[in-house]
């Protein structure tokens, strides 16, 4: 799955366009490496975001096309 799209599917990042944005910007680093929107997530990628002053790391357990809300903190655990 698209990095974008992950960062949506999972609540991270609200908008898959903000999000999208965010990986153009370079907020967004997979593995210790600047991501592409493009970049297909596997699980046990470790995502780190940038929002402003605030730092947000992950590690994917899960990648599904669909979740609904409540399942969707299932497919990240915060580092």
């Amino acid at each position: 799955m698209r990095l974008d799209k992950y960062l949506k599917v999972s609540r991270l990042i609200k908008r898959r366009t903000v999000a999208n944005e965010a990986c153009d910007a370079g907020r967004v680093v997979i593995n210790g490496n600047v991501a592409k929107a493009s970049y297909n997530v596997k699980e046990g990628d470790e995502i780190e975001i940038t929002f402003g002053n605030k730092t947000v790391k992950v590690r994917v357990t899960d990648v599904r096309e669909t979740v609904k809300k409540e399942e969707a903190k299932e497919m990240f655990e915060y580092i």
